[in-house]
């Protein structure tokens, strides 16, 4: 099960799976099979290994999902006329 509390330190080390709990407590929906994914094959949050655990830094992983959250909408045809 994921912790469900979000960091108040950019600072703090989590594991996959606190760093799934975490991005999911902070609304970026995420599960570790995503991370363990996109660490595999490219375009995830950076992160470090310790030993043959995987850490993350908690302020990147907030970079990480705002980089690849959308613009603001005010309604669901904006991006379909490229506004």
């Amino acid at each position: 099960m994921y912790s469900s509390s979000i960091p108040e330190s950019p600072e703090v080390l989590l594991s996959r799976e606190g760093a799934a709990g975490a991005l999911t407590a902070a609304g970026y929906v995420t599960s570790s099979a995503t991370l363990a994914t996109k660490a595999t094959r490219g375009n995830g949050p950076p992160y470090r290994r310790y030993g043959k655990r995987t850490i993350y830094r908690w302020g990147d992983l907030i970079a990480w999902a705002e980089a690849n959250t959308g613009p603001l909408q005010l309604n669901s045809s904006d991006l379909a006329f490229g506004r």
